[in-house]
């Protein structure tokens, strides 16, 4: 079960935009967040340091050997968490629910942003690329499950078969999708 204090420090914005960030590019200078974020220097070493704390980010070495400037990378990759894990503490699970609201939203409005945007309009190969997908179907919750676990394998395994060794154009993708009980 993810601990409360790592689900809540993600979910700030720029802390989530920092922890995006340093999945994309991997370590990274204090001062190259702040510039890439387009928020102060001392703004995002706070939130660091609220993220280091959480569990969320680590210091990393610096690859110059200088010891001058301050360099993170991410601890972790992802995050699992349900409101119902924290059914023995009403406060943890309001918390965990406002998470759950934040990222819906968040995926929600990158999904929006994408579809405003300018290459979505003027880049046919990347509108090609582009996917939606859903289903409607009968499904216990083990085998929801199972859905859940099987699409997180699949993600993790084609996120580490990109050769990033190659000189291929990449641009940073979001993939998200959501699993849940309803009615037709």
């Amino acid at each position: 079960m993810e601990e409360i204090q790592a689900i809540t420090a993600v979910h700030h914005p720029v802390r989530r935009r920092i922890v995006d960030y340093l999945g994309l590019y991997g370590a990274s200078q204090v001062t190259t967040l702040a510039r890439a974020l387009d928020q102060q220097v001392g703004s995002i070493s706070h939130h660091l340091r609220m993220l280091e704390r959480a569990g969320v980010v680590e210091r990393a070495d610096d690859p110059n050997s200088d010891k001058r400037t301050s360099w993170w990378k991410p601890a972790r990759r992802s995050f699992t968490w349900s409101a119902e894990d924290f059914g023995d503490s009403p406060s943890d699970a309001l918390l965990a629910r406002e998470a759950e609201r934040v990222n819906i939203a968040t995926q929600l409005d990158r999904l929006k942003a994408w579809h405003r945007s300018k290459p979505q309009r003027s880049d046919p190969e990347w509108s090609r690329a582009a996917f939606s997908t859903d289903t409607l179907t009968w499904a216990t919750a083990e085998e929801l499950t199972a859905l859940s676990e099987a699409l997180r394998d699949t993600l993790d395994a084609w996120r580490a078969g990109i050769d990033t060794g190659d000189d291929a154009v990449r641009r940073p993708v979001f993939v998200f999708a959501h699993g849940f009980p309803t009615t037709p």
